[in-house]
């Protein structure tokens, strides 16, 4: 009798045993590079989540689209299931929800801090839509402020009437298409490809985008008109979520906090290292902004704000004004 008491002891520590050594091995996918901002802050947390566990959780990044899923299309397929997580410009699923606009506004964050604040006060927002989607949100990663990369310097309204540019959401080509461009919506990956074509001759992007695919083989300059800082998002299915235990959840989390520490850090030394690099493959960087050409792309982006509103509802004014209270605007 006490052997088999013993037995079925040892029987029960080691599927305790093996339970708590089971080992996960899930994928992120990210539309944009490795070197980018947010491609590194993936990085960060991939390593932290690896370090915490022991080895136990493991996370491979498939960067620059090659998993085969565009930023409009990862968000279902981390809904559903067809992908553990990923790293998302939310912009780009603004027709699934308008709120993931917000970010993308014109000039609705004119500094790291503004654009850092505004995230602060639309995240419990967010969160409860990754929910009601079936994904948890982890962190926001910012880019860098946008611009337009062209062939020479873009700074009155009659030059923006040459541009056949691409905007990477439905607001950027409003926008630039009030503002006199041939303007379409076309995702990172397709980019370079359309570049190369001569289908456009210019991309609404930051720095740091243009940088990462090397735009100095098309394009001769940066103008930094600050138009948004976008935020990618990092999202998980909610079904693994839930399946971990407290303290693999808290891994997850702590993790998340890193990469988006890490991220919010990196910004303002990002623009600079950006800026040299592109300097020294031959691109000049137009800072000297006319006063009336920016407030022309404000107007221009005036009905992007008229109509966000309208789609998001009484939440979307909620929003902005908390953010002017504490912005003290």
């Amino acid at each position: 009798m006490q052997n088999r008491i013993l037995s079925a002891a040892f029987s029960l520590m080691a599927m305790s045993g093996a339970a708590m050594a089971q080992s996960y091995s899930w994928d992120l996918a990210n539309e944009y590079g490795e070197s980018t901002i947010m491609g590194q802050a993936d990085q960060v947390f991939i390593e932290a989540v690896q370090e915490a566990s022991g080895g136990e959780m493991t996370i491979t990044g498939h960067y620059g689209g090659s998993i085969g899923y565009k930023s409009v299309d990862q968000f279902d397929a981390v809904g559903d299931g067809a992908l553990d997580m990923a790293d998302t410009i939310t912009t780009s699923l603004s027709g699934i929800e308008p709120l993931f606009l917000l970010s993308s506004l014109p000039f609705i964050a004119n500094t790291n801090a503004d654009a850092k604040l505004l995230w602060e006060v639309a995240r419990p927002h967010y969160e409860e839509l990754f929910e009601k989607h079936n994904q948890v949100l982890l962190w926001a990663t910012p880019w860098p402020p946008s611009g337009i990369w062209a062939q020479e310097p873009i700074t009155s309204a009659e030059e923006m009437k040459d541009l056949k540019i691409r905007g990477w959401d439905a607001s950027g080509v409003r926008t630039l298409s009030n503002a006199g461009s041939t303007a379409v919506q076309i995702s990172w990956a397709d980019t370079v490809p359309q570049l190369a074509a001569g289908s456009i001759n210019s991309v609404l992007t930051s720095a740091d985008g243009g940088a990462s695919s090397k735009f100095w083989e098309f394009l001769d300059d940066f103008t930094a008109v600050n138009y948004s800082m976008a935020l990618n998002m990092t999202h998980m299915n909610k079904d693994i979520y839930d399946s971990l235990t407290p303290e693999q959840q808290d891994i997850i989390r702590a993790a998340a906090e890193k990469a988006s520490d890490a991220a919010w850090e990196d910004l303002e030394k990002r623009v600079e290292q950006n800026f040299e690099e592109m300097r020294a493959n031959g691109v000049t960087i137009t800072t000297d902004v006319p006063a009336d050409f920016l407030e022309f792309l404000r107007q221009s982006g005036q009905e992007v704000y008229d109509e966000w509103l309208s789609n998001v509802g009484p939440v979307g004014q909620q929003i902005l004004d908390e953010y002017a209270e504490k912005r003290g605007s």
